[in-house]
C-alpha cells in the first residue's frame, strides 16, 4: 500500500528521502485546508477595503510596487507574472529535484500566511500525484526575490501553460480532465516567491553527500590496509582530547571498519604514514560536521514561508519584507561545496601514494611497470576532477548583481551556489571510485583474506564486475563501474 505524506508533518531528511524513494503520494489535511482558507479569507477581506494598497497584490512588482493595479486586473495581474517571469535557460531539472520542488511550495502555502486557495495547493498536490512534472531550466534565479524564474515554469501549468513532462501543458491537463486554474489575488505572487529551487537542490545534494561520506570512510579503510598502515591514529585518546564531534566519529567508524584487519593488526616498520592517511578523522570528520550543519539550515528552510508579502491573520497585519532571500543557503551550500571537495582532494592523495612503488606496492599497481603503465592515468584524472572541483569550490554567495532597476539591489546567488554543489558532489563520487578502483587493485598485493571483514564484502562486490589489471587495457570502462558500484553501496 502506497503511503502518503501528510503536509501537515514536520518534513525531516528522513521523510523527504521516502518521498523521494517510495514514489510517495501527499495529503492536504483538514488542518492545512483551514489554516490555507483561513488565510485567503482574510487577504479577501482586506483587498475590499477601499484605497487599500498592497505590495504584489494590487501593485505592480520590483521597482514597479508603486504602481496601483484595477481592481478588474488582478486576477490578469497574476497570470502575467508567471508567464513574464518564466525566462529560464540552459538544462532541464532533474524529476527528482522538480517532486522537491512542488513538495516544498506546497508546504510553505500550506502553513497558512501566504493567501492563496487550497484549490491552487490542492493542484499542485494532483501534479505530484499523478505523476505530472512540470519542465524546469536550470539558470534564471539569483536567490533572491525567490527563485523567480524556475519557480515561474514549475507554477505556469496551474494556468494551462508551460510544459509537463515535456509535452504542453494545457494538452496534459485536459489528458487528465483537469482545467487550468484562473488565478486569484496574491497567488502568482506567491507561487513564484521563496525558496523551493535552492531547498530543493541542497536536499539532493544533502543527501548524496551523506550517502558519499560514508561510502569514502569505508573505500579509505581499504586505502589503510592496501598500503600497510598503522591503526595508532585513529586510537580514541587522540581525538577525545581535541574534542571535535566529527573526527570522534569518524576515527570511531574506522577502527569499527577495520577491528578484524590482520593487515592492520601486524607489526610496522614504518614510524607514521602520509597526512592522507593519518589525518582521515580530522578531514573527513570536519566534512560531516559541515553537512550537520547544512541539514540544520535546510531542513528548517523546507518548513517555513519564504514568500512575501506574509499575511497574519491574527495580528491583523500583512507586511511586506524578504524572506524569499536566500543568503542563508548561499553560504551554507558554499561551505558544503567546500566542505564534501575536501573528500575528493584527500582521496587523490590517496591514490597517488598507493601507485607510488611504496611499501612494497610495484610502481603503478602493476606487474609488469614500464611495458605496461598500470593505473598512472587514473591519478591524472583524479588531479583533474579534483582541480575542478577546486574552481567550482569558488563562492556564489559573495556575489550580488542588482536588478529590477536598483529595487532588489543585493542578491545570494543560491541557485548558482546549490547548481555548483552538485556538480562537485558527483566530481566527488568520481574520485572515490578511482580510489576504489585503485585499492581493490593495490591489496591484491597484499593477503586480501587478511584484510577486514568490511573490506573484504566490498572487494568481492568490486571483484564481481571488475578483475585484476593484470596488462594494460581501457581503464574508462573499469572506473565507471567502480562509480556505479559505489551508487548502489549509497542505496
Amino acid at each position: 500500500m502506497q503511503k502518503n505524506i501528510n503536509i501537515s508533518e514536520l518534513l525531516t531528511l528522513d521523510s523527504v528521502s521516502d518521498f523521494i524513494t517510495q514514489n510517495q503520494i501527499i495529503t492536504i489535511d483538514a488542518n492545512a485546508l483551514n489554516e490555507i482558507n483561513k488565510c485567503h479569507d482574510y487577504l479577501l477581506s482586506k483587498i475590499a477595503i477601499p484605497n487599500s494598497v498592497y505590495y504584489g497584490i494590487n501593485t505592480g512588482f520590483g521597482s514597479l510596487c508603486n504602481t496601483q493595479i484595477s481592481e478588474v486586473d488582478l486576477n490578469k495581474l497574476q497570470e502575467n507574472l508567471l508567464m513574464s517571469h518564466a525566462c529560464g535557460m540552459g538544462e532541464a531539472v532533474n524529476e527528482e529535484v522538480v517532486r522537491l520542488m512542488l513538495l516544498f511550495k506546497i508546504k510553505s502555502l500550506s502553513l497558512g500566511y501566504s493567501g492563496v486557495r487550497s484549490e491552487t495547493v490542492q493542484r499542485l498536490a494532483d501534479f505530484i500525484n499523478l505523476g505530472l512534472l512540470p519542465f524546469v531550466y536550470k539558470q534564471g534565479s539569483l536567490g533572491a526575490s525567490g527563485d523567480l524564474a524556475p519557480l515561474a515554469h514549475l507554477t505556469l501549468p496551474l494556468i494551462g501553460k508551460g510544459k509537463i513532462n515535456n509535452k504542453p501543458a494545457k494538452e496534459v491537463l485536459a489528458q487528465n480532465n483537469l482545467k487550468p486554474i484562473i488565478l486569484g489575488p496574491k497567488e502568482g505572487l506567491a507561487l513564484i516567491n521563496g525558496t523551493q529551487f535552492m531547498t530543493a537542490y541542497g536536499i539532493h545534494c544533502l543527501i548524496l553527500a551523506k550517502k558519499i561520506s560514508r561510502m569514502s570512510d569505508k573505500i579509505a579503510a581499504m586505502s589503510l590496509e592496501a598500503f600497510d598502515c598503522s591503526l595508532e591514529p585513529f586510537s580514541p585518546q587522540i581525538h577525545a582530547i581535541r574534542k571535535q564531534k566529527g573526527q570522534i566519529e569518524t576515527a570511531k567508524n574506522i577502527l569499527n571498519l577495520l577491528a578484524d584487519s590482520k593487515l592492520m593488526n601486524a607489526d610496522k616498520i614504518h614510524v607514521q604514514d602520509p597526512y592522507s592517511f593519518r589525518c582521515i578523522p580530522q578531514v573527513h570528520g570536519a566534512t560531516l560536521e559541515v553537512i550537520e550543519q547544512f541539514e540544520k539550515i535546510f531542513v528548517n528552510e523546507i518548513n517555513a514561508v519564504t514568500d512575501n508579502p506574509n499575511i497574519f491573520v491574527e495580528e491583523d497585519l500583512i507586511l511586506s519584507g524578504g524572506n524569499f532571500h536566500g543568503q542563508i543557503l548561499a553560504l551554507h551550500a558554499d561551505f558544503l561545496a567546500i566542505g564534501i571537495a575536501e573528500l575528493a582532494s584527500i582521496s587523490e592523495r590517496r591514490i597517488y601514494k598507493l601507485i607510488s612503488g611504496e611499501r612494497g606496492l610495484p610502481v603503478f599497481l602493476t606487474p609488469n611497470p614500464g611495458l605496461h603503465s598500470g593505473f598512472m592515468i587514473t591519478q591524472y584524472t583524479a588531479a583533474s576532477i579534483v582541480s575542478l572541483n577546486k574552481q567550482l569550490c569558488s563562492p556564489a554567495s559573495v556575489d550580488s548583481i542588482v536588478s529590477s532597476n536598483g529595487q532588489e539591489d543585493h542578491v545570494s546567488m543560491g541557485a548558482n551556489a546549490v547548481l555548483k554543489l552538485i556538480r562537485i558532489v558527483e566530481n566527488v563520487r568520481k574520485v572515490l571510485a578511482i580510489e576504489l578502483f585503485v585499492a581493490c587493485q593495490a591489496l591484491e598485493f597484499r593477503n586480501v583474506m587478511h584484510s577486514s571483514k568490511a573490506s573484504q564484502l566490498l572487494f568481492k562486490t568490486v571483484r564481481e564486475k571488475i578483475p585484476f589489471i593484470a596488462e594494460d587495457t581501457e581503464m574508462s570502462d573499469f572506473m565507471q563501474i567502480a562509480e556505479g558500484i559505489i551508487e548502489a553501496e549509497e542505496n
